[in-house]
């Protein structure tokens, strides 16, 4: 190929969308191709792949190509996309895809299933060294979703199929959000693009390095939860906001320093809020990001669930603080603050209210003659009750929370908290994994 004839190779391929959707990734001048000129067939390889820096950190993407066969699997396509994973795991940086294909080069037999199976491999050898991020910018069906959903975080857009059935049915957007499929739902491409560079910001390269540092920037607690008076104003990254009512998941930074932060709203967890959490404080722990966790809650709905909480948290070894805003109660209390969670300090605000049992049972179980009034009586009676003998105080005196701060108190704390723990080290025994 002569080099008249290279040069306008490149140039088709630069036209694409995929190569438009990498250099709109990656900061401006910054992306580098790799294997630009491979073929699948009679054509280029569908994928677009290299790396680049997003905001100065480096990063490595690849791009399906729908302009060229539809953007379709193939064996070529695969080495591609495997090479990316390969450079990622010699370099450790994180690899973010862009999905939108229309399946698979079925001509091509069992190479295309080999082809699959060395991608999937390839993105399990990486989980947990280096972040990966998912961008579905249209069709990723079939066995190719496989492959997007491994990765930490996955990102939709509101006209995207993702859906392991070929003909998409609850591929939708909306649904992969309440599922938990997806953790952020772009409106288009562009914002999509948007909102993978700044979740970019929040991740450590990987698991060997500390995430990006910023500008500190005081916290506004004028906003009502208490997330928004620990953390740097305008900081928040939202994260799986749609699935589970009764928790939320957000990447912030306190101080410039990011963290993982978990805050319950009060009512009981459910299956889906439970597995949220879960995930969350096990990716936080496996780049060692620190989680602080606001709890206030009336316990878990799902057993099967809570057990996975209780699991990623009695696992994570990386810095664990916790905060009782509201009502923490029983297993709630042990798993998210209590020994179970084995959380490095615990904090109470003065109106918390922590019991082995919901306040009326303990009333009713410590005081019962205290409970013999009506039915309409008998709930003053036990918040009566809970003020007196389940306060963050009294806690506090029996050793289960490290001290009572008031919400004007707590970024001070929370900060003095982080900065004791940022050295934290844990020897953990020798196994592969837990089973639960």
């Amino acid at each position: 190929m002569s080099i008249e004839n290279i040069s306008q190779a490149k140039a088709n391929i630069a036209a694409t969308g995929a190569y438009k959707t990498l250099t709109s990734f990656f900061d401006e001048g910054s992306f580098t191709s790799v294997n630009t000129l491979a073929k699948s067939q009679d054509t280029y390889a569908e994928v677009v792949a290299g790396f680049g820096t997003v905001e100065g950190l480096p990063v490595y993407a690849f791009a399906q190509n729908s302009d060229f066969c539809g953007g379709a699997m193939s064996k070529a396509q695969a080495a591609k996309i495997k090479k990316i994973y390969d450079l990622a795991l010699k370099t450790g940086a994180p690899v973010v895809g862009f999905y939108d294909s229309k399946g698979g080069r079925l001509d091509e037999g069992n190479a295309l299933l080999a082809g699959y199976g060395e991608v999937l491999n390839s993105a399990a050898k990486l989980s947990g060294v280096v972040p990966q991020v998912s961008v579905v910018l249209g069709s990723c069906l079939g066995t190719g979703a496989l492959n997007a959903v491994s990765a930490d975080f996955v990102i939709v857009t509101k006209e995207s199929k993702l859906s392991l059935d070929t003909m998409g049915n609850n591929a939708d957007a909306q649904t992969n959000a309440k599922s938990g499929v997806a953790s952020i739902v772009a409106d288009d491409e562009a914002d999509a693009v948007a909102k993978a560079r700044e979740l970019i910001c929040y991740l450590p390269a990987n698991n060997l390095n500390a995430t990006p540092l910023a500008e500190a920037v005081d916290a506004d607690g004028s906003k009502g939860c208490i997330c928004h008076s620990i953390v740097d104003d305008g900081s928040i990254f939202k994260l799986g906001a749609e699935f589970g009512s009764a928790a939320r998941t957000i990447l912030a930074r306190v101080e410039g320093q990011v963290i993982g932060a978990i805050n319950t709203t009060g009512d009981a967890l459910t299956a889906d809020d439970s597995t949220k959490i879960a995930k969350f404080v096990r990716f936080c722990d496996a780049f060692s990001i620190p989680v602080v966790t606001c709890i206030n809650s009336k316990g878990f709905e799902d057993i099967k669930s809570a057990a996975k909480v209780t699991s990623a948290y009695a696992e994570a070894t990386t810095a664990k603080i916790s905060v009782v805003t509201g009502t923490a109660i029983g297993a709630l209390y042990i798993a998210l603050a209590g020994t179970g969670a084995n959380a490095d300090v615990v904090y109470a605000l003065p109106e918390a209210v922590i019991s082995p049992v919901n306040p009326e049972a303990a009333a009713l179980i410590i005081a019962p003659e205290k409970m013999n009034v009506s039915v309409e009586e008998q709930k003053n009676v036990a918040a009566q009750f809970a003020s007196e003998n389940l306060s963050a105080e009294n806690a506090a005196e029996c050793g289960y929370v490290d001290d009572v701060v008031t919400k004007e108190e707590i970024r001070a704390t929370i900060v003095s908290a982080l900065d004791m723990l940022m050295g934290k080290r844990v020897e953990t025994l020798s196994k592969k994994h837990s089973t639960i």
